[in-house]
């Protein structure tokens, strides 16, 4: 397996070491074809890109492409900000960027003091300290990834069941008929073998493996999934940023048509 692209990387706009310019040496370094830059979004209160530095965060991806001859992408992780699906990526925005990616983070803004209490600190908590999921939970969880999926374009939903525990199955349900894909996350542990395999099996999803890397030297990292996958003898052709293969991301064409 060979990588074509990641579609997921950090740098110090977000919470990442290593520049726009050091992760794309990085790419050039493995032999990625394309590599895209995707800060947090505007809403994270710590570690999100501000929109004034749009401008710029931009210019070095250029400058990064022209330098090592690597297809850089402007992409964003925007953040899920309510129940409805709200993201804090805007129509408004969608001109300064080629790839939106999307999940569930803490430290963010919510759209209302109610999303931020029943949404993420309830998922916050039972995280940190190891309480079993309600059923209630997973039900509220999956509306918020469903309805983000449904209202906004959104090319990748990452890592999914990561501290915010649903029915995966009905989320790549939805994620299928939208065009959405669902990241293979090789940072964290988000999807059991039982999961992924169950989502392999009932719905036509499909997958783009990302790094999550927050450091240039993890920039193309995919041990962790490679892992998973060989225990599950996934097919290969389920994932669409591999062997020379690109993914065919919803922004994109949505974009066409605004």
């Amino acid at each position: 397996m060979i990588l074509t692209g990641d579609y997921h990387t950090h740098t110090p706009y977000s919470h990442g070491k290593n520049t726009i310019d050091e992760n794309t040496a990085k790419a050039k370094e493995i032999g990625l074809k394309q590599i895209a830059i995707t800060d947090h979004g505007f809403s994270h209160v710590v570690y999100g890109v501000r929109r004034r530095e749009v401008a710029k965060y931009a210019a070095e991806c250029k400058a990064a492409a022209e330098k090592y001859g690597v297809d850089v992408l402007v992409g964003i992780e925007s953040n899920i900000r309510s129940l409805s699906g709200t993201a804090d990526l805007t129509e408004k925005d969608y001109e300064n960027f080629d790839v939106y990616l999307c999940g569930n983070h803490v430290y963010i803004w919510y759209e209302t003091l109610k999303d931020c209490c029943t949404y993420s600190y309830v998922n916050f908590f039972a995280d940190r300290f190891k309480i079993k999921p309600s059923q209630k939970r997973i039900e509220r969880n999956t509306k918020a990834y469903i309805n983000a999926i449904k209202k906004n374009p959104i090319d990748a939903v990452t890592h999914l069941n990561y501290i915010c525990p649903a029915n995966t199955l009905e989320v790549a349900k939805c994620a299928a008929d939208y065009g959405t894909y669902i990241e293979l996350n090789s940072k964290k542990r988000h999807l059991t073998d039982e999961e992924l395999n169950d989502i392999l099996q009932k719905t036509e999803a499909r997958f783009i493996i990302n790094s999550d890397a927050h450091a240039a030297k993890r920039v193309g990292d995919t041990k962790l999934v490679e892992e998973q996958l060989q225990r599950l003898n996934f097919p290969m052709d389920r994932i669409d940023n591999i062997d020379g293969r690109y993914p065919n991301f919803r922004f994109t064409e949505f974009k066409k048509h605004m």
